[in-house]
């Protein structure tokens, strides 16, 4: 199987039944994601395919062949840290670490689907141009995603230093 993974192209030989955390984790080494629940219900494995956040538990490797995979190893550039990933830290948004990664990747991706206008459950006008990134909505956006310590605040007060003004607008996506 062919993947590009971290902007890297990879090969690997592996059962068509392998999960891509799995995969991640076990065949190619890349341990940040985590294994939490192994049902999709804590987030701790969640990954970027395209832009977009899945529970890498729950999906083969083989549907990703040939698209664009990051995980939180990706997410830095250049030996420098994400801005969320320095948010994280500035803010105590993590306690253990566990979930960290699934929170980070997860957090990237929801600020592009606010940046794209998409609602969630508790947007308040769906015919409005933008999504204002309340502490309601980024709550909602983020539940997906479990933390047993707690660091909940921190994590919030992270995701809306590098993506939303004090009003609550999006900021420019954060490279």
């Amino acid at each position: 199987m062919n993947f590009t993974i971290n902007d890297a192209m990879v090969e690997a030989e592996c059962d068509i039944r392998t999960s891509l955390l799995d995969l991640l984790r076990e065949h190619l080494g890349l341990t940040g994601s985590k294994k939490g629940c192994n049902q999709g219900a804590c987030g701790a494995c969640t990954v970027l395919v395209d832009g977009e956040r899945i529970n890498a538990c729950l999906a083969l490797a083989v549907q990703y062949q040939g698209r664009s995979i990051t995980t939180v190893e990706g997410l830095s550039a250049r030996g420098e840290l994400h801005p969320l990933q320095r948010a994280f830290i500035e803010h105590d948004g993590f306690q253990c670490g566990y979930c960290t990664p699934g929170q980070l990747c997860s957090a990237v991706a929801m600020a592009g689907e606010v940046a794209r206008g998409l609602p969630s459950v508790v947007t308040a006008d769906l015919a409005a141009d933008r999504v204002t990134l309340t502490g309601d909505e980024l709550r909602e956006r983020m539940s997906g995603n479990l933390c047993r310590c707690g660091a909940y605040n921190g994590i919030v007060a992270a995701i809306t230093e590098t993506y939303a003004d004090g009003d609550g607008r999006m900021l420019e996506k954060a490279a």
